[in-house]
């Protein structure tokens, strides 16, 4: 980012409007690097003579300037919303911009190693390929499950044995079962008291007396 070439005559116009002469109403504080002019003036609702006024802050872009086209510093910025009190020099503006360009510098520099170092899953995955590493080559058993084996054995008594473990597993449910319904602390809760079997009778009513 280069500062615009300013012409002798503009810079004498500028010096002399950064003059605080007593009949201005408003003064120059300074320029950035693309050529904005920053001013300052007097608040006219507040009293002139009272220091405690706080002065009104501006910028003003080149004529024929885009308003997309328009880029404020940071540092004026800070003097724009009164964060800065002094306004930021032309020797600042210039250190600040070689601070950014050295910094996308050394960011590059750090990518490009970052991106020369081998990945980690392509270095697991060529040792595992080479041909002189251990293992490599070699194929993976196939995982067999226990329903395949069991139909794999032509054993003769294998039905017979099925039919035994399906018979042993449910004498353990019914067992199970008789154990939890004996333990079952609820049970005589459950079986209720001698006015639950009550139903009413029907009505019939007695001869009326005359």
């Amino acid at each position: 980012m280069s500062s615009k070439q300013i012409s002798p005559l503009l810079q004498t116009w500028y010096k002399w409007k950064a003059l605080r002469l007593p009949w201005r109403k408003r003064f120059l504080i300074g320029l950035d690097l693309q050529g904005n002019t920053y001013w300052e003036f007097r608040d006219l609702r507040g009293d002139p003579g009272d220091p405690r006024t706080r002065w009104r802050r501006i910028v003003q872009y080149p004529r024929g300037t885009h308003y997309g086209e328009v880029k404020v510093p940071p540092q004026w910025h800070q003097w724009l919303r009164h964060t800065r009190e002094a306004p930021p020099s032309i020797q600042e503006q210039h250190a600040e911009v070689r601070r950014q360009h050295q910094m996308k510098y050394l960011a590059a520099e750090a990518d490009a190693r970052w991106a020369a170092k081998p990945s980690l899953l392509e270095a697991d995955g060529a040792g595992a390929g080479a041909p002189g590493q251990p293992g490599a080559g070699q194929p993976v058993p196939a995982l067999e499950s226990l329903g395949a084996r069991a139909g794999g054995e032509g054993a003769p008594g294998g039905e017979e044995t099925r039919r035994d473990a399906v018979a042993s597993g449910e004498e353990q449910q019914n067992a199970a079962a008789r154990d939890a319904e004996r333990k079952d602390p609820w049970k005589q809760s459950r079986r209720g008291g001698p006015s639950e079997d009550w139903q009413p009778q029907a009505w019939s009513p007695p001869a009326s007396k005359r």
